[in-house]
């Protein structure tokens, strides 16, 4: 396959990966799984398969971790995996699947938001980018609002015979009494919640990975404690044994997927992509999920989608592009071309620069285990995250 056609590949099989953890985990819910349950085997089954990778590649360089360094990952786990994605999961329940894939797209607008009031960016409101950006927040406000306060005509599902049985409430088949009304609009101000913590997670790693820089122990540790939090929070929460025995259905499939799909598969080909490609382009292909999560969450849940929801995406999309748009602008422009002479010449001193193949083998080694280490940069989310 053509090189550069690959990274559309990868991109639509991380929408598809992405699309499928949204239908299952909502189908494990209407079934009746418990959420914060779902979690603590989430997160544990992330944890088993983090584990091993950290023992082969950081068994011989792993730095010191002071006290101060564990409580401030014991506070990121709580806010960033523990807190964010039992608010997921709940609002989720509350809300359907094309919600969920919905405001993913408003993870980069809001991550933006969030570094501006830390003012670790600057928006300048009289520049194009600045507008671009003050518009792309309004327009992600407005997403939102409209997928919570209006709902509008249904469309019909495409198949009516759900794949995955169980009761269809909230799946997207929503009464009009104020009480389903009110279930509705909570469950999308906590997905709204849900991604704002998140966004704040990713605000905040970058200041961890310079007190911290090894990025995979770092992600095994908050995944680690992400597990005793959430089974913690499961055991105060769910006190019937019953609701924790997993058994042969889709609520095993849903942890199995969720914790080891996502969390291996889809973060490894998003690392590839993202070095590749860059992340805005893997950001831009999130509006793809969503198409694919209005088909699949119809075919297979049997959801209805409403108008409201469609129109609130739309705005999502374009709060997402427009503030992808001034990100972009805000690079300054590459370098001139070096004459001829000079480009011979500077050539001629990076060839010089190498020593021998031996060093050229060890930089590609060390490149490929960079990689390896980098497979898991951040914990198994709910949207596909993406720093701006």
């Amino acid at each position: 396959m053509d090189p550069s056609k690959q990274a559309y590949v990868v991109a639509i099989i991380i929408q598809l990966i992405y699309t499928g953890m949204y239908v299952v985990s909502k189908a494990a819910f209407n079934l009746g799984m418990n959420t914060y349950v779902f979690i603590f085997y989430r997160q544990a089954a992330a944890t088993v398969l983090l584990l091993p990778l950290a023992i082969v590649l950081e068994r011989r360089n792993a730095p010191p971790m002071s006290f101060r360094l564990f409580l401030k990952l014991f506070v990121y786990a709580l806010l960033g995996n523990t807190v964010s994605m039992n608010l997921y999961n709940i609002s989720l329940k509350y809300t359907s699947a094309t919600v969920a894939s919905a405001t993913s797209n408003s993870v980069p607008v809001i991550t933006f938001f969030l570094a501006v009031l830390l003012r670790l960016e600057v928006v300048r409101l009289r520049s194009p980018s600045g507008m671009a950006k003050a518009a792309g927040v309004a327009l992600c406000l407005a997403g939102v609002m409209t997928i919570a306060l209006y709902m509008g005509p249904p469309m019909s599902p495409v198949n009516h015979h759900r794949a995955f049985g169980g009761s269809p409430s909230g799946s997207g088949h929503h009464e009009t009494s104020s009480s389903s009304k009110g279930t509705w609009i909570k469950g999308t101000f906590l997905m709204l919640l849900s991604n704002t913590t998140w966004s704040l997670w990713i605000v905040l790693q970058a200041s961890l990975l310079k007190e911290y820089p090894n990025k995979l122990l770092a992600t095994l540790m908050q995944c680690l404690l992400s597990t005793a939090q959430s089974f913690l929070l499961a055991v105060a929460v769910e006190r019937d044994l019953a609701a924790w025995k997993l058994r042969l259905d889709v609520g095993l499939l849903a942890v199995a997927y969720s914790g080891l799909v996502v969390t291996g598969v889809s973060f490894y080909l998003q690392a590839w992509c993202i070095e590749k490609r860059g992340p805005v382009f893997l950001a831009m292909s999130n509006p793809l999920g969503l198409l694919l999560t209005i088909f699949c969450s119809s075919f297979f849940l049997g959801e209805i989608v409403h108008l409201g929801s469609l129109l609130g995406g739309a705005l999502l999309v374009g709060g997402l592009y427009s503030v992808l748009w001034g990100k972009s602008k805000d690079h300054p422009p590459s370098d001139p071309p070096l004459p001829d002479h000079q480009h011979h010449q500077a050539l001629k001193n990076r060839t010089n620069s190498i020593s021998n193949e031996d060093y050229e083998e060890k930089q590609q080694q060390q490149k490929e285990e960079k990689q390896l280490k980098d497979l898991l940069v951040m914990e198994a989310s709910p949207p596909v995250h993406h720093q701006v």
